[in-house]
């Protein structure tokens, strides 16, 4: 990946008082609950709110409830977080659950006089909230990393998996890989890392020479690096998947991590700790945001809300930071100035830069990771900015 240059104007955390690091296990979910917190405030009528005249109304969508209830709750006080650290009076965040009804909670946001949606979380729900959203010219910052679903009003906030795939070819060919081949799982998953493999290594010059798949959720995946290891004729290896069954097929590939092919993980080894365990991935490499930043935001989330936050609430802290932004230049009552999310030079928040992409789709700056001797040390740092 290319360096560039951040236009220091554009920084979104100006003014912020947490700038965060670490690397951990996302947790299962929040093992206190949460003090009483001044925003978001959940689910209103569409009467419920005070008129506005000086702040801009901001829909947060995402489920409160049922099995990614956790997940929204974190994210939203991430919210309220970002609030409280910039000292913001010019923004009011309203929380809608989507859990049971992503349609009914987007209109009751359209019907509250939101000027733009933070959300949702899961990118089978955008249709709904869009088929709202669109006819009162509201556009959505989603959470989701399915790309399928931007759009001109559709901006895509997740971290994508093709990027880290992307990066960590080109680092690879950097220092001499060739041949390259692939384990992937069936599913859209494994789709869409094939998809971005094949389009890195022909982006790098490098020759693809095969590429297994496997159902998870069984022993398919041994099989796969068997048969992949039988053909040969490779130097590098994808394996698509998370620590565990990459641990098993780079058993096949490196016995005891003997041998010379290079793996390649994906952003699903971020936090991993049992890839620092495993001798059979000692030299793999894989990309993802940094962590520099996210250690501080955990320990203050911890302070406020008594639990650890799910990896993924950054996501709604930088939102918020984002609305902040933009809302140096937009008046209040009229609609959201699209037009400056797409900023060439970008913006930087909790993971590092980032800018939106004509199509919608959010890119990042990513570091390059290695295991070694027990732990994960970054061999190509991030990228200050575009």
């Amino acid at each position: 990946m290319k360096r560039w240059k951040l236009d220091r104007r554009m920084l979104i955390v100006a003014g912020a008082s947490v700038v965060l690091a670490g690397c951990q296990i996302i947790p299962k979910g929040p093992t206190a609950p949460p003090p009483p917190a001044p925003a978001p405030t959940p689910d209103p009528g569409p009467s419920g709110l005070p008129s506005d005249d000086t702040r801009h109304r901001v829909a947060l969508l995402v489920p409160m409830s049922g099995d990614n209830g956790g997940v929204g709750q974190s994210i939203a006080n991430a919210t309220t977080m970002a609030l409280l650290d910039t000292n913001a009076d010019n923004l009011r965040i309203t929380t809608y659950d989507t859990s049971s009804d992503a349609r009914g909670a987007a209109r009751r946001a359209i019907a509250d006089g939101n000027r733009l949606i933070l959300g949702p979380l899961l990118g089978e729900n955008v249709a709904q909230i869009v088929a709202e959203a669109r006819p009162a010219d509201v556009p959505l910052i989603s959470f989701s990393n399915d790309t399928s679903v931007a759009g001109a009003d559709v901006f895509i906030m997740g971290h994508i998996p093709d990027q880290s795939i992307t990066r960590s070819v080109g680092f690879a060919r950097e220092r001499g890989a060739s041949r390259f081949a692939a384990i992937v799982p069936d599913g859209e998953y494994g789709r869409r890392a094939e998809l971005a493999f094949s389009g890195a290594v022909r982006g790098v010059g490098g020759q693809l020479v095969a590429t297994e798949r496997y159902t998870r959720g069984n022993t398919s995946i041994v099989s796969a690096a068997q048969r992949l290891k039988q053909a040969g004729g490779y130097d590098t290896v994808l394996i698509a998947d998370g620590a565990r069954l990459a641990t098993q097929a780079a058993g096949e590939l490196r016995p005891r991590g003997a041998g010379a092919t290079q793996i390649i993980g994906t952003e699903l080894w971020s936090g991993e700790s049992a890839v620092t365990r495993a001798s059979a991935l000692r030299g793999a490499l894989f990309s993802a945001v940094s962590d520099a930043r996210f250690k501080r935001f955990s320990d203050s989330y911890s302070d406020r809300f008594g639990s650890q936050p799910y990896r993924i609430s950054t996501l709604g802290y930088d939102s918020v930071l984002l609305a902040l932004r933009v809302a140096q230049d937009w008046r209040v009552g009229r609609s959201f100035p699209v037009s400056q999310l797409r900023e060439s030079s970008g913006f930087l928040g909790l993971d590092g830069p980032f800018r939106f992409q004509r199509n919608g789709v959010i890119e990042r700056a990513m570091e390059v990771r290695e295991v070694r001797d027990g732990q994960v040390v970054i061999v190509s740092p991030a990228p200050s900015g575009f």
